[in-house]
């Protein structure tokens, strides 16, 4: 079974305006398989996987173009970086949008050659695992807290309780899981975790030991949705804190963690500076760390952590599929107070608590410390002040209801 992919017109529209198109992202998100789809017949399509066309390609990049000549689809660019030069001199001679399709899952390699050989020609998208929309067939716009966008999302979309939700963050987004039930999800990432260590990891000079590097995956998965202490990383691992920020930087750039940055402005005080990291699938996620079930993950000392986790990936997801930068951060000062999510985009600022209950009490307590931003006019700031739009406690209510004037209780499965 084939899942329709939100991102698709993103795909299109570059096709359409750049002369190289850039697929990146995780190991078996689905890029090669929707790319393939979406290709027409006469586009050529090679995988660098294949150590015999690889060769070809890193020996002869300028025959390889002649043989594989647009358009083209390249798969896993990053093992023959040989070829960008190459298709750098044949889009500048052609000025023909859409000749090169290029995929790779080392985007830590491939960026470096994308923005040296192809700035200003090729455009690049980032692909993630299935989000919940897509698994359902719905198609909604980059979550925001718009009550009558929110009110066209309930009437489209199925309800889901809280054994379906933690069955959903128990299996994660990997499209093959979900294209074939007699896969098992264990072996499944436990053949991911392989490929990538041995094939990724293994390529970057920057990890020299890939057993501590997996056992520093295990330790970061343990602390998704908190946040970053580099030295604390370093002592659980038994590495130097520049090492643990350097491996950190690999799975943010893999597209396994994503970094949450906290909200800063000049009208609020005494806010903690460290991010917040957040694995981007939360199936990988339970299988770092030893859960065996939805069922024991949903009782266990990691329920709220792996919520909050779902609910942070599921909005991330959302506008990348929009080919949007997520506008996503979050707040913590030393007083202990925290917002979990902060949506920052045009001069507005929308505040999101996530709790697993249906109806949380007092959950919206801390929105208040973002009222200065109303009330503050710095010189050294825009000639506009900072509004704060409607909140949302994302939680497991029944329904899209009011928590007052402002603030909302707004379902999980709606985002």
């Amino acid at each position: 079974m084939y899942y329709e992919r939100a991102i698709e017109p993103v795909i299109q529209e570059i096709n359409e305006t750049f002369p190289v198109l850039v697929v990146t992202g995780p190991r078996q998100v689905g890029k090669t398989t929707l790319l393939s789809r979406m290709a027409k017949s006469d586009r050529k399509i090679v995988s660098l996987d294949n150590p015999t066309v690889r060769n070809f390609a890193k020996t002869e990049p300028e025959m390889f173009l002649q043989r594989y000549a647009p358009p083209v689809m390249i798969d896993e660019i990053q093992y023959a970086p040989e070829l960008f030069d190459y298709i750098k001199i044949w889009a500048d001679r052609e000025r023909r949008c859409g000749d090169f399709w290029l995929t790779g899952s080392q985007a830590y390699h491939m960026m470096k050659h994308v923005t040296e050989s192809l700035a200003g020609r090729a455009g690049v998208v980032r692909m993630l695992g299935l989000s919940n929309d897509e698994i359902r067939g719905l198609n909604f716009m980059p979550f925001r807290v718009d009550i009558p966008d929110l009110m066209k999302r309930a009437g489209a979309a199925a309800p889901m309780n809280v054994s379906e939700i933690y069955q959903r963050i128990f299996k994660g987004s990997m499209p093959r899981l979900y294209e074939n039930d007699k896969v098992n999800s264990s072996r499944y990432y436990e053949s991911y975790l392989e490929t990538y260590i041995s094939r990724d990891i293994r390529d970057l000079s920057q990890v020299a030991d890939e057993l501590t590097f997996l056992n520093f995956m295990n330790i970061v998965a343990a602390r998704t949705a908190t946040n970053v202490n580099y030295e604390t990383l370093a002592g659980e691992a038994g590495i130097t804190a520049p090492t643990a920020k350097r491996w950190l930087s690999i799975l943010v750039s893999s597209g396994i963690v994503a970094l949450i940055q906290p909200f800063s402005n000049n009208a609020l005080k005494r806010v903690i500076k460290a991010p917040r990291m957040y694995f981007l699938d939360t199936g990988l996620c339970a299988h770092l760390t030893k859960w065996n079930s939805a069922e024991v993950l949903e009782s266990g000392a990691m329920d709220g952590a792996f919520f909050e986790t779902w609910v942070v990936s599921e909005i991330y997801k959302s506008y990348i599929n929009a080919g949007q930068t997520p506008p996503l951060y979050f707040y913590r000062d030393s007083n202990r107070r925290e917002i979990d999510l902060i949506i920052y985009q045009d001069a507005t600022v929308t505040p999101i608590e996530i709790k697993k209950s249906a109806f949380p009490k007092n959950a919206v307590k801390n929105f208040s410390v973002l009222n200065p931003l109303e009330n503050e006019s710095a010189e050294d700031e825009p000639p506009f002040k900072v509004k704060i739009g409607n909140g949302a406690v994302v939680c497991m209510a029944a329904d899209l209801i009011p928590v007052d004037r402002k603030n909302w209780y707004v379902p999980a499965w709606l985002i």
